[in-house]
């Protein structure tokens, strides 16, 4: 008997090539709180550091040293309803409803400083957090044989520079640094597996099993009422990649920019857990049903490579008050495709995760509207697509879907060198369906998955609340 389950490295790499809290799958899209007022569409305003992020070469518009400091909290707020959940077997995979598997809120933190060296070169250095999630659905809920929880942490540091060639043309680079840790928990589908091989052609080894536990010791009529195994996984990883940008000025009140974000390799490298102490009351069972899940305490190993993005933005200089602005971004999610986790040291086979996702645009529009000399009021809406293409390429790890954002935001000079950003934003998506199959069932000695399918409907929508500290030395 083989009891074989996804593991953590599934989970990375769903999250990695994306909560997304604003960008699709789960890119966390606010890394400025000054561009979520806008709904990230001020790419060409280049208006203060974080301009590292969106645009480098935006560091040439910015005068002596610079900082701007923030954080975004993510207040999520997600329902699923299931519509008939299954084993590898066909049965119902019964279980309780999720409930409450977002968190309250989650905070990301963002850092950015600009230096001005001459009149041609500036430099920076960004902070920010560019994917991120934490659901818990419980080791009960009907899904759980695809996910019980999963946590996906990222950080990158971003070192750029820009060089204004003249008054129309600046350039601007950048190095990424990424790292990337991430936790994922999950049921194993140890019923199912009994009750597949008391019947037909595997019943012969079903009795085999009970006649080991019974020489053992043990009490082979636990079997009738085992439950589920679980098994628990870490990995992490540092990746490198690489931001260019360019902007042209073509008067004083308007600006054009490109700019582009390579994709980053990863490989995610941990450890995989298998705990089978809680199937039964009997250790003897326990142990055996562990022996002949062949599963052991192992690495696990998995190569990705996240999205690029292309983004091309315009801002303009209405009149002394209005000032509106948009931007384009096209992300490149199909260099991920399907994905293959290997268990390296073991005999178990790799997981094998249908994916297929598309390519996406990204279009937002916003404005500023300086209400006095110390206030500007800002606003903007975006409509963001889901690189997800169907129901059955949805995994409860990413239950994404096309969403708009609806965003306000100001910033209010407290001082002459110093100010404060406000952002608020809603973000309502798509009804996202799911009725996803793992293609390997736990009896397969080839491949690694429970073979479950899991079916339903997600409902979510989020809210973002931004504030960040801008300072001019």
């Amino acid at each position: 008997m083989q009891h074989k389950t996804l593991s953590l490295m599934i989970a990375v790499a769903l999250g990695a090539m994306s909560v997304g809290a604003q960008a699709s799958g789960y890119r966390f899209g606010s890394q400025s709180v000054a561009a979520q007022g806008t709904a990230e569409a001020n790419g060409a305003e280049a208006n203060d550091a974080t301009t590292i992020f969106a645009n480098p070469a935006g560091l040439s518009r910015l005068d002596g040293m610079q900082m701007s400091v923030g954080a975004t909290v993510v207040v999520p707020h997600s329902t699923f309803t299931d519509a008939g959940s299954t084993r590898f077997t066909g049965q119902s995979t019964g279980g309780t409803a999720a409930d409450d598997y977002v968190p309250t809120a989650v905070m990301a933190p963002s850092f950015y400083l600009s230096k001005k060296l001459n009149d041609q070169w500036s430099v920076g250095l960004g902070s920010f957090v560019p994917y991120g999630t934490k659901i818990t659905y419980g080791n009960t809920w009907t899904g759980r044989y695809a996910l019980t929880d999963v946590k996906l942490q990222a950080l990158t540091l971003n070192p750029s520079a820009s060089f204004k060639l003249n008054e129309q043309h600046a350039f601007g680079f950048g190095i990424d640094a990424e790292f990337m840790k991430a936790e994922l928990g999950q049921a194993v589908d140890v019923p199912g597996s009994i009750a597949a091989l008391s019947t037909g052609a595997a019943a012969a080894q079903g009795a085999a099993l009970a006649k080991q536990i019974a020489a053992l010791g043990g009490n082979p009529a636990l079997l009738r009422t085992a439950g589920d195994a679980h098994g628990s996984n870490d990995g992490k990883d540092w990746g490198w990649g690489f931001n260019l940008g360019y902007l042209f000025t073509l008067d004083q009140n308007t600006r054009f920019g490109l700019s582009y974000r390579s994709s980053i390799v990863h490989k995610l490298r941990g450890s995989t857990i298998w705990d089978f102490s809680k199937v039964t009351a009997d250790p003897v069972v326990n142990g055996v049903l562990s022996a002949a899940s062949h599963k052991v305490n192992s690495a696990a190993l998995v190569e990705l490579r996240t999205p690029e993005t292309l983004s091309a933005n315009v801002f303009h200089q209405f009149d002394s008050k209005l000032a509106g602005m948009a931007d384009i971004t096209f992300v490149r999610h199909n260099r991920l495709g399907d994905l293959d986790i290997q268990f390296p040291g073991t005999t178990e086979g790799a997981e094998v995760i249908r994916q297929q996702w598309k390519n996406t645009i990204r279009v937002s529009l916003g404005g500023n509207y300086a209400y006095n000399e110390k206030l500007t009021l800002r606003a903007g809406v975006a409509y963001d697509e889901s690189p997800v293409k169907s129901a059955e390429l949805t995994h409860p790890a990413l239950p994404d879907s096309t969403r708009i954002q609806y965003s306000f935001g100001a910033n209010w000079k407290v001082a002459n060198n110093a100010s404060i950003d406000l952002a608020y934003s809603y973000l309502n998506f798509k009804d996202a369906s799911i009725n996803y199959t793992n293609k390997c069932n736990p009896l397969m000695t080839t491949c690694t998955g429970n073979g479950e399918t899991t079916r339903g409907t997600y409902q979510t929508h989020l809210q973002l609340i931004g504030l960040s500290y801008n300072y001019k030395f």
